[in-house]
């Protein structure tokens, strides 16, 4: 005869079974990072993500959000079973990924350039260590730590806000040499184009980028020349007077010819004329192993033939408020 405990073992194990099957998983988590930060006037532009290196879980998610007026991308190359070659912004992996995106390193994320009001998901399946990095800016990158389940997070939400908040106030500070406007001494008719700051952190590098022309009202006479020079280490920038290029803005229009010095030069005779300086920008840094880059077109020069009023912008950036005017006096 059987007992009562052996008879209904049975049952009780399949109760077990059933209730373990019946307890919720592990929770997977859903994180919050910041893409990019800025003043008040738009003037100053953090091209970081806030913070630029973070701790999940296999399984987790990461939202970023972008905060600033400057474009950005969240892009994650593929790494297996090679290293993927850095895309243009505007080609993507090639094309763009849609949201929310699940990135193991087999094959490339990316959105499009994105600003302020966007977000972008991406979950994380697969353990490992991802670099971050933003297509249109080659100093804004980050790292994305993948851990297993079993492994402890060293860090909450809670502290990469207020880390993403202090790395944010450290880069609007300021650059050297600026007043509190962003102004500095520039020589006699030359306008400075932008400024910038390049810093780094163990989990990558970020930018302030001050997008303004200093010395933004230049008063001259006739048939004297103006030289924009650019100090922004990151960002390219235009000199627009006129109508603004309908295509690409890349290439200076038709009437810029090319100094001795490599500087590119264009004469106005009247503010109904237009001119495009193209992008002018700093130099990509070397690296070994690599070509030597050729010296970029950091220059831009405009002789003005009759007085009046010329007013420019830069083609990239006037809607955060970089814009500035040539008064040509008799």
């Amino acid at each position: 005869m059987h007992s009562f405990s052996a008879f209904y073992s049975p049952f009780i194990r399949l109760f077990v079974v059933l209730s373990i099957a019946a307890l919720p998983k592990a929770t997977l988590a859903q994180w919050h990072v910041t893409v990019g930060a800025q003043d008040p006037d738009l003037g100053r532009q953090v091209l970081a993500f806030l913070p630029n290196e973070i701790w999940i879980h296999q399984g987790d998610s990461i939202t970023w959000r972008f905060e600033a007026g400057e474009i950005h991308t969240i892009t994650l190359l593929a790494t297996n079973p090679t290293a993927q070659v850095r895309p243009p912004f505007f080609v993507g992996c090639p094309g763009f990924s849609s949201d929310p995106a699940m990135f193991d390193g087999s094959a490339c994320v990316s959105t499009p350039p994105l600003v302020k009001g966007a977000s972008f998901t991406v979950t994380f399946p697969a353990f490992g260590n991802f670099k971050l990095v933003c297509l249109v800016h080659p100093d804004m990158t980050g790292v994305v730590h993948v851990l297993e389940l079993s492994k402890p997070l060293p860090h909450t939400q809670a502290f990469y806000d207020d880390e993403a908040n202090a790395q944010a106030q450290i880069l609007l500070a300021g650059t050297d040499g600026e007043d509190d406007e962003g102004n500095v001494a520039s020589p006699e008719n030359q306008v400075t184009v932008g400024a910038g700051r390049i810093t780094t952190n163990p989990g990558g590098a970020s930018t302030l980028s001050v997008m303004r022309f200093v010395g933004h009202t230049m008063v001259i006479h006739a048939g004297q020349t103006v030289e924009w020079g650019s100090d922004d280490p990151e960002d390219p920038h235009t000199i627009t007077f006129g109508t603004e290029p309908a295509g690409d803005p890349f290439p200076p229009s038709a009437n810029v010819t090319l100094d001795a010095d490599g500087a590119r030069h264009a004469v106005i005779n009247s503010p109904s004329e237009s001119a495009h300086s193209g992008f002018i920008f700093a130099a990509p840094q070397e690296r070994s192993g690599l070509m030597q880059s050729p010296p970029s077109i950091t220059r831009f020069r405009v002789t003005f033939i009759h007085p009046g009023t010329y007013p420019y912008i830069c083609a990239l950036h006037d809607n955060l408020g970089m814009k500035g005017k040539v008064i040509v006096l008799p």
